[in-house]
């Protein structure tokens, strides 16, 4: 007999996360910026439907039970995700293929203030520790596809303070300050080449699909998204 490359994979891939979404790689979380008291408070203010958002990810309920801490775990904290396996036998039918390579896929979100040539380290170190344990003649690659790194800005910016101000005067209502963990890797960069702070100022629906086959744009929205462009410039002018 002999040992299978995907016996180890799953073993491999077993060992990233546990059930309540924390990253079981040792030291991943040494260098995670500390969540202080003036971040803290901004996440309470912030509108979140948990129901809503359940019923959008196909789920009955969530790790995390309380909003703020659901936000904070989507914002701030890493997360590990497990995407697939290539390689292996995935169409219909019962075959009994046993596959002697195979690829298994996953992805870490980086957040303040981690480094990716020390994630990648940790996840080398780890893996090679379970194959060591598991005792298997099977060789293992680990290989980095791509990465980018984090970008957060400061809320107290005087940007972001005419931009709060424009879409109050628009709207008539303050703006949840958000973080997100999409990767927006020119962001990064034109804040690098420019020495500037940059403005992200979402001006579409939580429901607009970005990226999805469907996605849109209500006209409305344009609309108001040039008046807060132009009030933007007004505030801005001013500070």
């Amino acid at each position: 007999m002999v040992h299978e490359a995907m016996t180890d994979l799953i073993a491999i891939m077993s060992t990233l996360v546990d059930s309540q979404g924390h990253i079981l790689i040792d030291g991943m979380y040494d260098d995670v910026a500390p969540l202080l008291p003036e971040e803290e408070q901004l996440y309470s203010p912030i509108t979140f439907d948990m129901s809503a958002y359940c019923s959008e990810a196909g789920v009955r309920r969530t790790i995390q039970n309380e909003k703020e801490k659901i936000l904070m775990h989507r914002w701030r904290y890493p997360s590990l995700s497990l995407h697939g396996i290539q390689g292996a036998f995935d169409g219909c039918g019962c075959k009994t293929v046993i596959p002697r390579h195979v690829i298994g896929k996953f992805s870490i979100r980086i957040v303040p203030n981690m480094k990716i040539a020390t994630v990648e380290k940790l996840v080398e170190e780890h893996v090679k520790k379970i194959m060591k344990t598991r005792n298997s003649p099977n060789k293992v690659s680990i290989k980095l596809e791509h990465g980018g790194n984090y970008w957060v800005a400061d809320p107290n910016n005087s940007q972001y303070v005419a931009a709060r101000k424009a879409t109050v005067a628009v709207h008539g209502m303050e703006p949840d300050l958000t973080r997100e963990g999409g990767s927006i890797p020119i962001t990064l960069t034109f804040q690098e080449q420019t020495g500037k702070s940059v403005l992200l100022l979402p001006i579409g629906a939580s429901d607009d699909g970005a990226h999805s086959q469907n996605e849109k744009f209500d006209i409305s929205n344009y609309m108001n998204g040039m008046k807060v462009m132009s009030v933007y410039f007004q505030e801005i002018a001013k500070l």
